[in-house]
C-alpha cells in the first residue's frame, strides 16, 4: 500500500501539477483547495491514513502559518514540506518555528521533492517504529499498534480487547509464526496491568529436567548445581501477565502443577518449605490440535479446560492478506534501517506477487523474507529479482537473470571440436564452452576447469558470494579460499558483493 499524501494548494494548475508528481513517484495523492479543507480532512475518517502534509504557505483565507498551528491539534505528528514563492530565511525560520519539517521554492524542482518526500516518510516511519518498540518493551503496547487492518484480524482484536478487561485465562490458538505473542503483549497493554511485568516463556524450548525450576523456581541446595536460589517465571510475573507460549509442549507432570498454580493462585518453588503465593495473568498460546491431543491422552483435560476459558483464534497469514502491505512496508523500514540500506519501497509488481504467495510459515516467514531481499537489494526499491525464492513458487514470476558477458578467451578458449563441448554449459539458450581438452588434445587440469567454474558463476550471480558458494555447493569460506589460490580475489571476477 502506497503513503497517502495530502497537498494543501489553492492554485488549481500547481494542485495537479504536485499530484501528478505524487503519482509519478509512487504516492497516492489527496488533494483540498484550502487550509480549511485540508484540517478537515486531516480530521476526518480518513485522515489517520494520511503520512504527510505538501503545504502552500501563501493562500486565501487560512494561510499556511495558521494552517500549521492549528494542524498541531489535530495530528502533529504528520511530517510537513512546506513550498512557497517567498524562499526568504525570515519565512523558512517562520515556517520551521511553526512546526514545518521541510521547505522547497517554487517552482518546485521534481528531484528536490522527491528526496524531501522519500526523507520525511522514512524518519516518521522509524519515529513510529521506536514508538512501538519502546511500547513493547515498557508492556504498553496496545490493539491500535498492531498491523491488523484485515477484515480476517477485526474479530481477534474484538476478542483481545473484551478479554483484556478481566484476568480471564486466554487461549491463544493459531498456525506458528502468526504473531501470538504480539497478540498477548497486546491484550496485556490494555489491560490493567499496564505498563507491568510481561514474561514469556518458550515452553517448547525448555529442558524437561528444568521446567519445574524455570517455571517455579528454586531454593539454593534444592538439587545439585542448585548453588543460589532462582526465581521462577510465575515469580517475575508477579503483579503483570505470564504468557506461555507453546504450551501444549508441557510434560504431564508440570501440568499437574500448573493446574495447581492456576487454581490456587499459588506455587512450589523446588526446595521452598512453604507454598508462595502469586497474582499474574495468565495467557497460553498454541499451534497444536489440543482437543486432539487430550482424546490421545497427550494433555490433561481438566488443566485445558483451565487455560481455554476464553479462546482466541489468530487466522494464517493467507487468510489476511490485506495486511501484507502495510506489513511489508513496516519490514521494509525497520530493515533498511537496521542494516544501513536506503531502500524506501517496494515495486508494485513485487507487491503482487508476495500477495498471490500462500506463506506457509505466516508473519514470521513474511519478516525473514523482506530481511533477505534487504540484504540483496542493489537499488532503492524491492524488485520481483529480490525475492528469487518466492518468484519461483508463484505462477507467472520468474527472476530475470542478466545475460552472461562473453567468457574471456584467455579464460576459456574457443573449442575446436566435438571433443571439446563435453564441459559446456547451457544457460539462457546460450552454450557457454568450458573446455575439458587443450588445444592439444590433452585434458586441461581440474584447477583450471574450476577458475573457469568459479568466473561462470560469479557473472551469472552477478558477484553475490553467498549464492555463487550455493550454486557451486561449497561454503563462502571454501569459496573465498579457492579463489585466493587460484588468483581470483584481485581480478575482474573476483571482485565481491556479499
Amino acid at each position: 500500500m502506497s503513503a497517502r499524501v495530502l497537498i494543501v494548494e489553492d492554485d488549481p494548475a500547481q494542485r495537479r501539477i504536485l499530484e501528478e508528481m505524487m503519482k509519478r513517484f509512487g504516492f497516492e495523492a489527496v488533494s483540498a483547495e484550502s487550509g480549511a479543507k485540508g484540517l478537515d480532512i486531516l480530521s476526518g475518517p480518513t485522515g489517520g491514513q494520511l503520512e504527510l502534509v505538501i503545504l502552500d504557505l501563501m493562500m486565501p483565507g487560512m494561510d499556511g502559518l495558521e494552517f500549521l498551528e492549528r494542524m498541531a491539534g489535530v495530528r502533529g505528528h504528520v511530517p510537513v514540506i512546506v513550498q512557497t514563492a517567498q524562499g526568504s530565511i525570515e519565512t523558512v525560520i517562520k515556517a520551521m518555528r511553526a512546526g514545518a519539517d521541510d521547505f522547497v521554492v517554487k517552482p518546485i524542482s521534481p528531484e528536490r521533492l522527491r528526496v524531501s518526500v522519500q526523507n520525511l516518510l522514512k524518519v516518521n516511519a522509524l519515529t513510529e517504529e521506536v514508538k512501538r518498540l519502546n511500547k513493547k518493551v515498557g508492556g504498553a503496547l496496545t490493539f491500535d499498534d498492531l498491523i491488523a487492518s484485515s477484515a480476517a484480524m477485526a474479530g481477534v482484536i474484538r476478542l483481545g480487547r473484551r478479554g483484556a478487561q478481566s484476568n480471564i485465562p486466554i487461549l491463544i490458538e493459531g498456525q506458528s509464526g502468526v504473531g501470538k505473542e504480539i497478540i498477548a503483549r497486546a491484550i496485556h497493554g490494555e489491560s490493567e496491568r499496564r505498563g507491568r511485568n510481561f514474561v514469556a516463556v518458550n515452553c517448547g524450548a525448555i529442558p524437561e529436567n528444568l521446567v519445574e525450576s524455570i517455571l517455579f523456581g528454586h531454593e539454593k541446595g534444592s538439587f545439585t548445581g542448585a548453588t543460589a536460589k532462582h526465581i521462577g517465571k510465575f515469580q517475575e510475573a508477579d503483579g503483570g501477565t505470564l504468557f506461555l507460549d507453546e504450551v501444549a509442549e508441557l510434560p504431564l507432570d508440570m501440568q499437574v502443577k500448573l493446574l495447581r498454580a492456576i487454581q490456587e493462585g499459588e506455587i512450589d518453588p523446588v526446595g521452598a518449605r512453604k507454598p508462595m503465593k502469586i497474582n499474574i495473568r495468565l495467557i497460553s498460546a498454541t499451534n497444536r490440535n489440543m482437543i486432539e491431543m487430550v482424546k490421545a491422552g497427550q494433555f490433561r483435560e481438566d488443566l485445558y479446560y483451565r487455560l481455554n476459558v476464553f479462546p482466541v483464534m489468530v487466522p494464517p497469514l493467507k487468510d489476511r492478506k490485506d495486511d501484507i502491505p502495510a506489513l511489508v512496508n513496516h519490514f521494509i523500514t525497520r530493515f533498511a534501517a537496521e542494516e544501513g540500506r536506503k531502500v524506501h519501497g517496494i515495486d508494485p509488481q513485487a507487491l503482487a506477487m508476495l500477495q498471490l504467495y500462500s506463506w506457509p510459515g505466516n508473519v514470521r516467514q513474511l519478516e525473514n523474507t523482506v530481511f533477505r531481499a534487504i540484504v540483496l537489494c542493489e537499488g532503492d526499491i524491492l524488485e520481483i529479482q529480490d525475492f528469487p525464492q518466492i518468484a519461483s513458487l508463484v505462477e507467472g514470476y520468474e527472476v530475470k537473470i542478466p545475460e552472461l558477458p562473453a567468457t574471456p578467451a584467455a579464460a576459456a578458449p574457443a573449442a575446436a571440436g566435438p571433443s571439446r563441448s563435453t564441459g559446456s554449459v547451457i544457460s539462457d539458450g546460450m552454450a557457454i564452452g568450458i573446455p575439458a581438452v587443450t588445444d592439444g588434445g590433452h585434458i586441461r587440469k581440474l584447477e583450471e576447469i574450476e577458475a573457469d567454474m568459479i568466473r561462470l558463476a560469479l557473472h551469472r550471480y552477478r558477484g553475490q558470494m553467498s549464492e555463487v558458494a550455493r550454486k557451486l555447493g561449497i561454503g563462502r569460506s571454501t569459496l573465498y579460499r579457492k579463489m585466493r589460490d587460484l588468483g581470483l580475489e584481485d581480478g575482474e571476477n573476483g571482485r565481491s558483493t556479499g
